[in-house]
């Protein structure tokens, strides 16, 4: 799937989370044009490997909401998301991903499972999910220079 206008507009506001976090890392989730919630890389600052901005996204979104109204959502990430986020994406129904740096783009700066998420999705054969890749991952890579 191809993106959008709509789709930079809510990467840019990845992005800027990603510029807060402990990693540059942020993720925007989104139902009818609106944000839900925002999250940012929290591991060092939680003491928690696994707080990576689109699991603090979603943990934020369920501590309000039910975690049936993720389904239909679509979860914007500064940097293609691991396989545990993916796992955690695919878990909830989120309809579709967007994201910003590719894996092997990020693997250039840090190091990372080399398991993009259409694999990971493709393997949840309970699923669908659309995926757009690439929207903005100079801007996203780029944080790994600050």
């Amino acid at each position: 799937m191809a993106s959008t206008p709509e789709d930079e507009a809510f990467m840019r506001l990845a992005i800027a989370e990603a510029a807060q976090g402990d990693w540059p890392f942020g993720a925007v989730i989104v139902g009818d044009k609106k944000v839900l919630e925002v999250g940012r890389n929290l591991a060092r600052t939680t003491n928690d490997p696994t707080a990576h901005a689109e699991m603090v996204a979603i943990r934020r979104f369920v501590a309000t909401r039910d975690a049936g109204e993720l389904k239909g959502t679509t979860l914007y990430t500064s940097g293609e998301s691991c396989p545990m986020c993916m796992g955690a994406i695919l878990w909830c129904g989120i309809s579709r991903v967007v994201f910003g740096a590719s894996i092997d783009q990020l693997a250039t700066k840090i190091e990372q499972i080399m398991l993009t998420d259409r694999t990971v999705a493709e393997a949840a054969l309970f699923a669908k999910i659309a995926i757009t890749g690439g929207v903005l991952a100079a801007e996203a890579m780029a944080l790994f220079s600050k």
